[in-house]
């Protein structure tokens, strides 16, 4: 195992979690049922140690900037700072060697509570100043709270989420096309085909992109395959959410009967199916084959430093960057289709 510390599980008789040093990631997170069985609905490894690398950074915080930056680089203050290219020519969640995929501190954790901390040096992957960053995690109640807060020594950019993939009938159970997606989004960020956005905010009516009703994920899919809107065949976009302050992102409906709720407090939420898997085993054994669970990274807007029109993501000495993010989990009769 790498000599990684044990996971810390926290919870209550409704929900459990189970966080690890390495990426501060959520590698299981399990559901009681109506009938009180459990149900683990996030995807993950079966050795912790493959959580040092990047592999598709299952449930990790990544940072220090979250999605893809452009070419790399940003410029900042008038100087520019050229980034490590690890999805070259980009950079991707923060670097090869990224918040995700390095451990974390414990500082601190009770029976429902978690906190993690990480000090990332100036110059960390090209990023300027020093970074102290520190998540908290809560579960109980059906519910589970991540915050984030971050300080910087220095001006600097950041942007951190979790990376969850969800399948609501449960890890290695399939695929997620038949779960019912709604987001609370009126617009979205068109891609080039490197998944760095165009810079247009692009109203979603009468696109495969308008999730403002719930729809089932595998025939929209197909829907964005003949419009042209889709990254490697599937869905891997920023949506740009309404409203302002804790709202609700989305919801995500499972053929058996489970919905997560999604809130936050921030911008935009990265919604990505899954594509990339194989057949590669996960903590259960039984392989994740494309679009095995659904990634939701509430987060500031990719490529935002070189991005005018979007929200900034800039952090300057003095203030304190924050990011808040629920899944709360409701049990209703299967939904109808």
């Amino acid at each position: 195992m790498d000599n990684v510390e044990p996971a810390i599980v926290i919870g209550d008789d409704s929900i459990r979690l189970e966080l690890l040093d390495v990426g501060a990631a959520v590698r299981r997170l399990d559901v009681r049922l109506p009938d009180g069985t459990w149900r683990n609905v996030v995807l993950g490894h079966p050795d912790v140690a493959d959580y040092r690398g990047n592999h598709g950074y299952l449930g990790a915080s990544v940072g220090r900037f979250a999605n893809r930056i452009d070419r790399a680089r940003f410029s900042l203050d008038g100087r520019e700072y050229v980034l490590d290219a690890n999805e070259p020519p980009n950079i991707l969640h923060g670097g090869t060697h990224g918040f995700g995929v390095i451990d974390w501190t414990r500082a601190g954790s009770g029976a429902d509570w978690a906190e993690f901390t990480l000090v990332s040096p100036d110059g960390d992957q090209g990023f300027p100043g020093e970074l102290t960053a520190r998540v908290r995690f809560e579960a109980g109640d059906s519910r589970v709270r991540i915050a984030y807060t971050a300080t910087t020594d220095a001006a600097t950019v950041v942007n951190l989420t979790t990376h969850p993939y969800f399948n609501l009938d449960g890890e290695g159970s399939g695929t997620i096309e038949d779960h019912l997606f709604e987001a609370k989004a009126s617009a979205w960020t068109p891609t080039r085909d490197d998944g760095i956005p165009t810079g247009e905010i692009r109203d979603v009516t009468g696109t495969a992109a308008d999730f403002r009703s719930p729809r089932p994920l595998g025939a929209t899919r197909i829907q964005a395959q003949g419009e042209g809107i889709t990254r490697t065949d599937g869905f891997d976009h920023n949506f740009v959410i309404d409203g302002d302050g804790m709202r609700e992102h989305c919801r995500l409906a499972g053929p058996s009967g489970l919905t997560l709720v999604v809130s936050s407090d921030q911008a935009g939420l990265q919604v990505y199916d899954g594509e990339h898997f194989v057949g590669e085993p996960g903590t259960s054994g039984r392989p994740y084959p494309r679009l095995a669970g659904l990634a939701l990274e509430p987060q500031r807007f990719p490529d935002a430093p070189n991005q005018p029109g979007f929200p900034s993501s800039e952090l300057r000495p003095g203030e304190v960057y924050t990011a808040t993010t629920t899944w709360e989990f409701r049990r209703t009769p299967p939904p109808t289709r």
